[in-house]
């Protein structure tokens, strides 16, 4: 193999690769790349098993081939370099030369044979879902995707697809974010997905970095395909039952209060420095025309802050944990928010108050303080 390829054309990509390469593996190719030369084409493909991601970039090819090279030395060694044509030529071992005006290296790579095949993209089955609606929806329901591993159906989010709507959820077991929107699909029975957590963050930054204007989405038995451009995310897929979801979506929170978004964040942020650290509870307390947030931990202090409301119901206290909290008002993007709520011992509910064309929904258990 023998190509030459420009400075910021191998860069683009080589950074579009780097959060699936494996750092920590004890598979050796795992932390290669695999670069293959045909047709005026590099492509280069990443793995860790779970996830791969293959995209190419235009070169100059003078002898057609194939090679592997360490995936974060070439990354680190190809920023460096000044901005000009590469030459990359596979030698004999495995090793391969690699030139760029007065520099010359050479790299210990692995043999082709060892790298993983991976599967191609389906024929058929293919959904074209916008960029803009997939990037939404991933930005505003990741962060309530479960961590632990033992929760193994929590580790991702539910993506069903329907003719006429697309809907997203997630949930830890302590709070659920669910986005809904009208999206005309066409032709399509109901397609329900788990999508993991690590194939979610991967695809919000390909979502980010694109120019294209619809991500083509299929599957098979055991993987999902999201091709963006000229690169192609697959991931494998997680299996079992995700929640019933629809079951704890409260139904009847006939309390209600909105308020600016920003000053409930703020008093928020302010009063969490005094709440426990282990549980970030704070005390959300609604009064006639205010809404009172507070903490008391016996290491920090105590902090309370208030809002000015609408509010004329009774008087209502409950506990959230202040993280989770956050998390919401970061990820909604209206001035205003609304909390639903029933009594002490029923979930609260958040939405965007001006959003027309999402429905946003967060749940969020509450805490006994």
């Amino acid at each position: 193999m023998e190509i030459s390829v420009s400075k910021s054309e191998l860069l683009r990509e080589l950074t579009a690769t780097q959060g699936v390469v494996e750092r920590k593996t004890t598979i050796p190719i795992l932390s290669n790349f695999l670069f293959e030369a045909a047709d005026d084409k590099l492509s280069i493909t990443a793995t860790d098993l779970d996830l791969s991601l293959r995209t190419s970039c235009s070169a100059k090819v003078k002898k057609e081939g194939a090679c592997t090279i360490p995936a974060r030395k070439l990354y680190d060694y190809v920023k460096l370099l000044p901005d000009a044509d590469i030459s990359i030529r596979l030698l004999e071992n495995h090793w391969v030369n690699i030139r760029a005006g007065r520099s010359n290296t050479k790299m210990v790579g692995m043999a082709r044979s060892n790298f993983p095949s991976l599967p191609a993209f389906p024929n058929a089955g293919i959904v074209k879902i916008p960029v803009s609606v997939l990037q939404t929806m991933i930005s505003k329901t990741i962060f309530a995707i479960s961590n632990e591993e033992s929760r193994y159906t929590l580790n991702g989010a539910l993506m069903v697809l329907k003719a006429e709507s697309i809907t997203m959820v997630a949930t830890d077991g302590h709070r659920l974010a669910h986005i809904e929107t009208n999206e005309n699909f066409g032709k399509i029975g109901e397609m329900k997905t788990l999508v993991p957590k690590k194939a979610m963050a991967e695809l919000n930054s390909l979502l980010q970095n694109t120019d294209a204007d619809v991500i083509e989405f299929a599957k098979d038995e055991s993987t999902l395909f999201f091709r963006i451009g000229q690169r192609l995310l697959t991931s494998r897929q997680l299996t079992g039952q995700f929640p019933n979801f629809e079951a704890v979506l409260p139904k009847d929170n006939n309390k209600s209060v909105t308020v600016r978004r920003d000053e409930f964040s703020n008093a928020i942020q302010r009063v969490a420095q005094f709440a426990d650290e282990r549980s970030g509870a704070i005390r959300v307390r609604l009064e006639k025309n205010e809404l009172k947030v507070s903490s008391s931990s016996t290491e920090a202090g105590e902090s309370e802050d208030s809002i000015d409301t609408a509010f004329t119901g009774d008087p209502l206290t409950i506990g959230f944990n202040s993280a989770y909290l956050l998390d919401f008002l970061k990820a909604a993007d209206s001035e205003d928010v609304r909390l639903e709520l029933k009594d002490p011992q029923s979930a609260g509910q958040l939405r965007p108050d001006d959003n027309e064309q999402y429905k946003y929904l967060y749940i969020v258990m509450l805490m006994r303080i």
